[in-house]
C-alpha cells in the first residue's frame, strides 16, 4: 500500500519556521525599542485630553468640531494602520518605522503653531497617519523579533507603555499649572514637546536592521543571513548564499488564508472583537476622565490633573502585572478578568454619577483603568502573532484598523452624547463593550499562548 509523500519545506520555508521559533538574545533591547514608540502615540493621542479644556476655553467650538479636534489622530491612525501594515509587508518594516517617526516630528512641532480649530482638527488628522503606521509596524517586527513566549509578553506591554505615556503627559502638564503658564502656551507647547521623544527614538532605531524573516520573505537570503548573525548568532545554513526571486503574495489573500485554520481564524476574530470593544470602553469614559471630573465638580483643575495622574500611575502597576501573569493564565485568563473587571466597574461608575458620588467615582475608574489594561493588553498581540509572516504587517495593521474605528467615532461624538443623555446614562451605556468582549473572550477565544506558524 502507497503512502503519499508529504512535501518538503523549501529552504525559504525551513528557514522562516526556524527563525520564528528561536530564541533572540537581543530580542528584548529590540521589543523595548518597538515599544517605546507607544510613549510617543500615548502622548499626542491623550495629551489632548488634558489640555482640552483649554482649546475650549480658547476657541470656544462647538461640541462637534471639540470631538473632531481630540479624535483627528484617531482619524488619521486608522488611515495609518492599514496603509502602514500594507507597506511594511511590502517595502519592509525598517523603512516604515523610520519614516513614521520622521513624520511624526514634523507633524507634532507644527501642531504647535495653528492659528485656529480648523487647522488643528486638520494637523492632527494628518498626525495621526503615521502614529498608525508605527504601531502596525512594531508588533509586526516583534513577532518576528522574539521567541514565542517573550514576543508575547512583550507585545502585550503595550498598555503599561501607554500608562507610562500617560503619566509623564500629566506629569508635564501639572509642572505647567504650578508655574502659572499661560494656558495657550500651556497646550501648544504640550501638544509640540511630542516630537521630542520621537527624535530620541528615530536616533536610537537608526541602526536597528530589517527582521530576517521579512528578507528571507522577500529572498534577500544574503541580507538575511547577516541580520542573522548579528541578532541570532547563525548565519542560516539552510539558506543558499545568493538572492532568488520569489513569486509576489497577494494581500487580498489574507482573510482567504484565515479561514484555513479554524484556531487561527477564531483567534483573529476574537482579536478584532477585543481591539473594537477595548477601545470603545476606553475612548469614552476613561479618556474624558478629566472633563468627567471637571462637569461633576470633583475638583480644581489642578487637582483632576493630580488625580488623574494617580489612577494612570496605577493603571501603570496593572499594564505590567498582565503580560507577566500572561504566561500562568494565558490570553483567554488575561482576557476574561479584564472585561469583567471593567464591566463591573463601569456599573459602580454609573452608579457613583446616578447618586453624585464624588468619592466613588475616582475609585471605580481606577479599576476600571486596571480592568482595561488587562482586557487591551493581547488584543493587537493576537492576530499580529498567528498571522503567518507574509500576512503579519497586514495582520497588524487590519486588527489596528479596529482598534481606531472605534477610537475615533467615540472620542468625536462621545460629548455630544455626554451633553444628550448625561454622563451616568452615558456610562451606563459604554458597559455594553466589555460585555462583548467577555463573552466573545468566553466563547470565540481558543488559547493561542505560545502559538507556532511559519
Amino acid at each position: 500500500m502507497s503512502t503519499m509523500a508529504m512535501p518538503q519545506p523549501t529552504a525559504s520555508e525551513a528557514a522562516v519556521r526556524y527563525l520564528i521559533t528561536n530564541y533572540s538574545p537581543k530580542g528584548n533591547k529590540v521589543g523595548w525599542l518597538m515599544m517605546a514608540s507607544i510613549l510617543v502615540e500615548a502622548w499626542d493621542l491623550y495629551s489632548i485630553a488634558f489640555v482640552l479644556i483649554f482649546i475650549k476655553e480658547q476657541y470656544n467650538p462647538d461640541p462637534l468640531m471639540l470631538g473632531l479636534a481630540a479624535a483627528g489622530t484617531q482619524g488619521g491612525a486608522l488611515i495609518g494602520a492599514l496603509l502602514g501594515g500594507w507597506l511594511s509587508d511590502k517595502i519592509g518594516r525598517r523603512v516604515m518605522f523610520l519614516v513614521t517617526m520622521v513624520m511624526f516630528i514634523v507633524l507634532a512641532l507644527a501642531q504647535a503653531f495653528v492659528p485656529n480649530i480648523t487647522w488643528l482638527i486638520v494637523i492632527r488628522f494628518l498626525l495621526g497617519i503615521p502614529l498608525g503606521s508605527d504601531i502596525s509596524t512594531g508588533y509586526t517586527y516583534i513577532m518576528e523579533s522574539m521567541a514565542k513566549g517573550e514576543r508575547e509578553v512583550m507585545g502585550n506591554r503595550w498598555q503599561f507603555m501607554f500608562a507610562v505615556g500617560e503619566v509623564l503627559t500629566i506629569g508635564v502638564i501639572v509642572i505647567f499649572l504650578l508655574l502659572d503658564i499661560q494656558h495657550e502656551m500651556l497646550w501648544r507647547v504640550t501638544l509640540g514637546l511630542g516630537a521630542l521623544p520621537a527624535l530620541i527614538i528615530l536616533i536610537m532605531r537608526h541602526d536597528v536592521p530589517e527582521t530576517a524573516v521579512w528578507l528571507v520573505q522577500k529572498g534577500r537570503y544574503r541580507e538575511a543571513k547577516q541580520v542573522a548573525r548579528e541578532m541570532f548568532n547563525d548565519d542560516l545554513a539552510m539558506l543558499p548564499d545568493h538572492d532568488v526571486e520569489v513569486p509576489k503574495v497577494s494581500t487580498r489573500a489574507f482573510l482567504a488564508d484565515l479561514r484555513k485554520d479554524p484556531i487561527r481564524w477564531r483567534a483573529t476574530i476574537y482579536g478584532w472583537i477585543a481591539c473594537f470593544v477595548q477601545a470603545s470602553e476606553f475612548s469614552t469614559f476613561a479618556f474624558y476622565l478629566p472633563v468627567l471630573f471637571v462637569m461633576v465638580g470633583v475638583s480644581s483643575v489642578l487637582g483632576i490633573n493630580l488625580v488623574t495622574m494617580a489612577l494612570f500611575s496605577f493603571a501603570a502597576v496593572s499594564g505590567w502585572v498582565g503580560p507577566l501573569l500572561t504566561p500562568k493564565i494565558g490570553h483567554r485568563g488575561i482576557s476574561i478578568a479584564g472585561f469583567s473587571i471593567v464591566l463591573a466597574s463601569l456599573l459602580v461608575a454609573a452608579f457613583a454619577l446616578y447618586t453624585d458620588n464624588k468619592i466613588l467615582l475616582p475609585f471605580a475608574a481606577a479599576a476600571m483603568l486596571w480592568g482595561h489594561y488587562w482586557d487591551a493588553s493581547n488584543c493587537m498581540t493576537i492576530p499580529t502573532m498567528v498571522a503567518k509572516p507574509k500576512y503579519r504587517g497586514t495582520a497588524s495593521g487590519f486588527a489596528y484598523m479596529f482598534v481606531k474605528l472605534p477610537s475615533f467615532l467615540a472620542i468625536f461624538l462621545f460629548p455630544t452624547v455626554f451633553a444628550a443623555i448625561g454622563q451616568a446614562n452615558a456610562t451606563l451605556m459604554v458597559a455594553i463593550f466589555p460585555l462583548i468582549g467577555l463573552l466573545a473572550a468566553i466563547f470565540i477565544l481558543p488559547e493561542v499562548y505560545g502559538y507556532e506558524n511559519d
